[in-house]
């Protein structure tokens, strides 16, 4: 999960290179690390990501378990 800096906007997202995947973020848009979750098969992560994205009680559960991370 990402946070943007200046709009406070959350992104959730698949990817296979972490490391790449938050490089691009913060020197493209400002966007700040707040945690993530890792998935030994793809199709677990690419689930996840669908739920993240497509239902809103999904967001709210893992909203209000990083919610210390989300107020820094």
């Amino acid at each position: 999960m990402l946070k943007n800096r200046v709009n406070k906007e959350l992104y959730y997202g698949y990817t296979n290179n972490l490391e790449r995947r938050l490089k691009e973020h913060e020197i493209e848009n400002g966007w700040k690390f707040i945690g993530c979750e890792g998935y030994a098969a793809e199709l677990d992560a690419r689930e996840r990501e669908r739920k993240l994205k497509h239902y809103g009680q999904t967001r709210t559960h893992l909203k209000n378990r990083l919610r210390k991370s989300l107020e820094l």
